[in-house]
Formats: structure tokens, C-alpha cells, sequence
């Protein structure tokens, strides 16, 4: 789980990266909140559509190069990005990143998975990685672009390279048992993994939006400063972190299902309580609450995702941690239409009205079916 976890972090720190370099973006290239919303569309596109085949193909094969040259992919266009003269490089090479996202996570939701076995909370840690990533992404993007400008983004190629070789060498150290694909037994609940996957696109659609927006409502709307539009997105991929590991806990306390209601409920306030709020530095500690509450729900989701498709873990991981977790972006550029309308304020209120639609969605959840062979009182009677 710490390799996974790790592996996790790297991966996701480049679509941290994304966010965080939006503004910089509009300040010095001067691009439109559309082509601006386009950034995040073109990182969602390459993550979001190879997804379903990759983790097909992860519940058939190994695929041991598949992870680390996913990393490796996903810092270098990332990383490039910056230093594109072109709108359209800028572009392609984010949808390259984007490429290289989804090429980790199915075959990496899979091994996780089989590491961390029925435990919520065990899953949350791998979850937490890739919040950690988010996390640590603008943490140190911000200060960098600050200080160097755009171009700086090239300073953040070499993690990747290193981490993918690491995994590398993980993957070539691991024994036969642990190499074998093991699918768990039991019956495919596909209806309730689509309803699943409906939750996941509206909340993909929230928290992507906050991402690209969050920073510019500090600084257009607020009037404050990059830097401290830069720490209010901090903050809110930080509670995500928060977020991520208290949700594995409560899971295994109340139930999945329960959790997942209970978090996109809370949504709703800790969203409009920000909206309410118009100092800047007042708002900080909001944001942080509404990156903590946001997230609760999402290692959750991940493991009932699995639970629901127990016989396609890479299949269900492609789902949740890629494409659902993914096709919010693909809802930006009408996020940048009324940005550019309304401002960047007009955004998060359309996405503080949007949590309703997660809410009623995730009321037709159900826990997981359990299997005769799950029951340990039956494993019990049966010796």
C-alpha cells in the first residue's frame, strides 16, 4: 500500500499541476476563461476516454510497463506545457498528461485493491495518495510559476521520471503470487455500479470546477492576490486529503452507502456558506471545510465500486478513479462560458446547484450485495 500510495501521490500531482497553472495561463498568455476551461477539458479528455479498455485489458494481463510509463507520461506533457508557444501545443501536450493518468490508474486501482483487501480504511490510504498529490501539486506549482513564470512547469518533469522507474523496479522485485491476477468471486451488480457512476460525474463536475475556479474567485472576485488565490486552492486540495482518509474511517463505522449520502448532503452548505462569505482571508478556513467534506465520500466510492464488479477490479478502478472521476472536465468549457458572463463567482454558484443532483442520485445506492462465500458465519457453518 505505501508504493501504491506513493505511485498514487506522483501520478495525481500533475493533475494538481493542471489547476494550479490555469491562472498563470490567463495572466501571462492571456487566454480566455474558455480557453482556459479548455486546459482542464483537454487533461479530462486524455484521461477519461482510454479508461474503460485500459482496465479491461488490466483484468486480463499485468501490463507491468502500463504504471510507470503512465507516470513518466503524465510529468513530461505536464511539465511541457508551460514552455509551448501555442495554444494548440498547450493543449495536445495536456492531453498527452492526461493519456499518461489514465494509464495508471486501472492496473494501480487493481493491485491497491488486492492489498488492502475488505478495509475501507486501507483503501482511503491509496485513495489519500492521489489527494495528496492534488494537494502538494499547487503547494509547490504556485510559488514556482510566482517566482519563474509559466515556464516553470518544466522543473516538475523529473518526479515522474524517477517515480515511474522506482515502479518499475517495484514491479520487478514482485514474487509470483502477488504478480498472478486474482479476481474475486461474485456476481457483477451493474445496474447499481452505473448509478454509482452517475454520482462520480457530478461529483467529478464540483470538485473539477472548484479546481479551475476556486483560484480565480480569490483573485477576480475577492480581489486578492495569485499567491493567495494559489493558497485558497491549497487549502481546498488539502481538506481533500482531510477528507479522503476520515471517509475510509466513517465508512467501516456507519456503512459505505451512508457515508456516501451523508457527504454529498453536507456538500450543499459548506458550498453556499463559502458563496456567503466575501473577505478574503475569512473565507480561507471555508474553503478548507469544503474540501474537507467534499472528498469524504471518495475512496468510499472507489471500494463500492469494486464491490459492485467484483470480478472486474481494473474495469471498476478505470471507472471511478478514472473515467467518472475525470468526466466532470468535460463540462468546464460551459463552466468558462458563464465565467466569462458572470465571472468566475458565477461558476461556483452554478456548481453549488449542481451538489443537489448528487444527492438525489446517491440516494439510490444500496451496499453490495453479499455473496454465501463473504458470510464468515457461514464459512464458519460450512467447516
Amino acid at each position: 500500500m505505501r508504493v501504491w500510495a506513493t505511485a498514487h501521490a506522483v501520478d495525481d500531482f500533475y493533475q494538481g499541476l493542471v489547476p494550479a497553472a490555469v491562472p498563470y495561463f490567463v495572466l501571462e498568455r492571456h487566454f480566455s476563461y474558455v480557453e482556459a476551461s479548455g486546459l482542464a477539458l483537454a487533461a479530462t479528455l486524455g484521461s477519461a476516454l482510454p479508461q474503460i479498455p485500459i482496465g479491461l485489458l488490466a483484468d486480463r494481463h499485468r501490463l507491468r510497463w502500463m504504471s510507470p510509463l503512465g507516470i513518466t507520461l503524465a510529468g513530461v506533457g505536464a511539465g511541457l506545457s508551460g514552455l509551448a508557444p501555442a495554444y494548440p501545443l498547450v493543449f495536445a501536450l495536456l492531453l498527452l498528461a492526461g493519456v499518461g493518468i489514465a494509464m495508471f490508474h486501472p492496473p494501480a486501482g487493481r493491485d491497491a485493491r488486492r492489498a488492502a483487501g475488505d478495509s475501507a480504511t486501507a483503501m482511503s490510504y491509496f485513495a489519500a495518495g492521489g489527494s495528496v498529490g492534488f494537494f502538494v501539486g499547487p503547494a509547490l506549482v504556485t510559488p514556482a510559476l510566482d517566482s519563474l513564470g509559466i515556464g516553470a512547469t518544466a522543473l516538475f518533469i523529473p518526479p515522474a521520471v524517477l517515480m515511474g522507474f522506482v515502479l518499475l523496479r517495484h514491479h520487478g522485485r514482485t514474487t509470483d503470487p502477488a504478480s498472478r491476477i486474482g479476481r474475486r468471486q461474485g456476481t457483477d451488480q451493474v445496474g447499481r455500479f452505473a448509478t454509482l457512476t452517475g454520482v462520480e460525474i457530478v461529483r467529478s463536475t464540483i470538485s473539477t470546477g472548484l479546481n479551475t475556479f476556486v483560484s480565480l474567485y480569490w483573485i477576480r472576485h475577492l480581489g486578492a492576490s495569485s499567491a493567495l488565490g494559489g493558497l485558497a486552492l491549497t487549502l481546498e486540495l488539502g481538506g481533500g486529503v482531510l477528507g479522503t482518509l476520515l471517509g475510509g474511517r466513517i465508512a467501516d463505522r456507519i456503512g459505505m452507502v451512508r457515508t456516501v449520502q451523508v457527504g454529498n448532503a453536507a456538500m450543499l452548505p459548506a458550498l453556499w456558506l463559502l458563496l456567503a462569505c466575501d473577505d478574503k482571508y475569512a473565507a480561507l478556513p471555508l474553503v478548507l471545510a469544503v474540501g474537507v467534506i467534499s472528498n469524504v465520500p471518495f475512496a468510499v466510492l472507489v471500494k463500492l465500486g469494486q464491490d459492485y464488479l467484483p470480478s472486474r477490479p481494473g474495469t471498476a478502478a478505470g471507472v471511478t478513479l478514472g473515467l467518472a472521476l475525470s468526466a466532470g472536465g468535460l463540462f468546464m468549457p460551459l463552466l468558462g462560458l458563464v465565467a466569462d458572463r458572470h465571472g468566475p463567482r458565477g461558476a461556483l454558484v452554478v456548481l453549488a446547484s449542481v451538489t443537489v443532483i448528487a444527492v438525489v442520485v446517491s440516494l439510490a445506492l444500496r451496499e453490495p450485495a453479499r455473496e454465501p462465500a463473504d458470510d464468515p458465519g457461514l464459512r464458519a457453518g460450512a467447516t
